[in-house]
C-alpha cells in the first residue's frame, strides 16, 4: 500500500495553496443593502453625506446655553425657565436665551440657541414652567455634533471588506439602499463511493446515505459562497474524472467528498493530477481526524479531497476550504472563529508530531468548586457525525504536546 508523503500541519498546506493561487478575479453584481449581510464589497464606500445631520441629543433632558449652567451645585442650584420642548423628529420651532431651557430627547433636536443638554436626572422640577440644574454641563455634552460620526467624502467601507450586521446599520443610516459586492464564489461538491446513497433511499446492507454532501453544502453556504452539488458518483475512475471536469469548468473550485486516503479504491489524487496543472500540492495533513485530506490546484482553480468520515471532512473544511472561501471573493481580512477560554475536565491523550482536533462540549461546571466554564470531551470515532452534533466546539492538541491534562486552561474553536 502506499504511503502518504509531503504530511504538512494544516498552516503549511494552506499556505503552499495560497503561494500559487492567482489573486481573485472579482465579478461584481448589485444587492439591496438588506440582503448584503456576509458579502463582500467589490469597491470602496464613500459618505455623500454628514453623519448626523444635525446637532443630537444623547439623553432626555433640556436643552440649553452651557455657560448658564457653569457654577451649578445641588447647595447652589441654577434655576431655568422652561420655554417648551423640542419635539422628536421636528426642526426646532423654540429658542433659548439666559436662563431659559427646552425639553429635548433622546435622539432629538436642541431648541435655537442651545449648545448643550442636560439631563433630567440631574435637574429639579420646581413648577410647570421652572426647573433646578445642579451640575454644571460643558458646551457639547450630551450632545452628537453634525458629521461626528460620518463626513461627507469619507471611507465607510474598504473593497474587500466581509459585511456585519453593523455595517448593514450603517448603510441604512447613510441612505445607502443597494451596493456592489463580489459575486459569491461557486464551489463544486463530488460525492464518491459505491456504498453511499441519498437521504431519501433506504441503504441496503453495506451502503450508507451521503451525509457528506450535504455537511459540505452547508459549510459552503455559511463560508458566503454557492455549493454545486454535482452528485453521487460511483467508484469508476473514468465516471468520477468526466464529472470532476464538468464541475470544475462551471465553479471556481471542487470539492471531492471521500476517495482521499491511500487505499487502491480512492482514485481522488489521481483524478486531480489528471484534471489540470500543477495537480496536487500536498497529499496528507499531520493532524487527527483528517490525515488523508488532500490539496491542489487545477487551472488556477483550488481543489479539495476531504476524507468520507464526516468528522474528518467538516474538521478539514473548516481549517484549510473555509479560508479559501473568502479569499476567492476577494475579502481582504479573513475573519477569526469565535473562540473561548475553558478547562478541560479530564485528561487528553495525543501523538506528538500531529495536531489533535477534540469536540468538546461547553458546560458551567463545579471543577475545583469553581463555576468557570468547563470543556468536556465529546469521544467518538471519525465517522460518527453525532460525535459534532453534541459539542460546541474544537479544542487543539498543538503537534508538539503528547496530550493535555484535566484542569488545564484550553481555547475552543466554537462552532458557528
Amino acid at each position: 500500500m502506499p504511503e502518504f508523503f509531503n504530511v504538512l500541519p494544516p498552516q503549511q498546506a494552506l499556505a503552499a495553496l495560497l503561494k500559487v493561487l492567482p489573486p481573485p478575479s472579482i465579478a461584481l453584481e448589485e444587492v439591496p443593502a438588506q440582503d448584503s449581510l456576509g458579502r463582500v464589497t467589490a469597491t470602496d464606500l464613500v459618505s455623500q453625506q454628514d453623519l448626523p445631520t444635525f446637532p443630537r441629543s444623547t439623553v432626555d433632558g433640556y436643552s440649553l446655553r452651557a455657560a448658564d449652567s457653569f457654577g451649578a451645585t445641588e447647595g447652589l442650584p441654577a434655576c431655568f425657565s422652561v420655554v417648551g420642548e423640542v419635539p422628536m423628529g421636528r426642526a426646532p420651532a423654540i429658542a433659548v436665551s439666559l436662563g431659559e431651557a427646552a425639553g429635548t430627547y433622546t435622539g432629538g433636536m436642541l431648541a435655537s440657541g442651545a449648545d448643550a443638554v442636560i439631563m433630567v436626572e440631574h435637574t429639579q422640577q420646581i413648577d410647570a414652567d421652572t426647573i433646578e440644574v445642579v451640575r454644571p454641563v460643558a458646551p457639547g455634552e450630551n450632545v452628537v455634533q453634525p458629521g461626528e460620526d460620518v463626513r461627507t467624502g469619507d471611507s465607510i467601507l474598504p473593497r474587500g471588506h466581509l459585511l456585519r450586521p453593523q455595517d448593514v446599520g450603517g448603510l441604512a443610516a447613510l441612505g445607502i439602499t443597494s451596493l456592489p459586492v463580489a459575486r459569491r464564489p461557486r464551489v463544486a461538491v463530488l460525492s464518491m463511493g459505491d456504498e453511499v446513497v441519498s437521504p431519501e433511499n433506504e441503504p441496503a446492507v453495506g451502503q450508507i446515505r451521503d451525509v457528506n454532501s450535504y455537511t459540505i453544502a452547508s459549510q459552503i453556504l455559511r463560508g458566503g459562497a454557492e455549493p454545486v452539488p454535482l452528485g453521487i458518483v460511483p467508484d469508476n475512475y473514468e465516471d468520477q474524472l468526466e464529472v470532476a471536469r464538468r464541475g470544475l469548468e462551471n465553479s471556481d473550485a471542487l470539492v471531492f467528498s471521500a476517495g482521499s486516503s491511500v487505499s487502491a479504491r480512492d482514485m481522488t489524487a489521481d483524478i486531480i493530477n489528471a484534471l489540470g496543472k500543477p495537480g496536487v500540492l500536498v497529499h496528507g495533513l499531520s493532524i487527527h481526524p483528517g490525515k488523508p485530506a488532500i490539496v491542489g490546484m487545477v487551472d488556477q482553480k483550488p481543489v479539495f479531497g476531504l476524507p468520507g468520515n464526516p468528522v474528518s471532512a467538516m474538521i478539514v473544511f473548516d481549517l484549510l476550504v473555509h479560508p479559501i472561501l473568502y479569499h476567492l471573493a476577494g475579502c481582504t481580512t479573513l475573519p477569526e472563529p469565535a473562540r473561548t477560554a475553558a478547562r478541560l475536565d479530564r485528561d487528553v491523550a495525543s501523538v506528538p508530531g500531529r495536531e489533535d482536533y477534540l469536540p468538546v462540549r461547553l458546560k458551567r461546571g463545579d471543577l475545583d468548586g469553581s463555576e468557570e466554564l468547563v470543556a468536556e470531551p465529546v469521544f467518538g470515532k471519525s465517522n460518527l457525525i453525532f460525535t459534532l452534533i453534541r459539542a460546541d466546539g474544537l479544542v487543539q492538541v498543538p503537534l508538539d504536546k503528547a496530550g493535555l491534562y484535566a484542569g488545564e486552561t484550553v481555547v475552543v474553536r466554537l462552532f458557528q
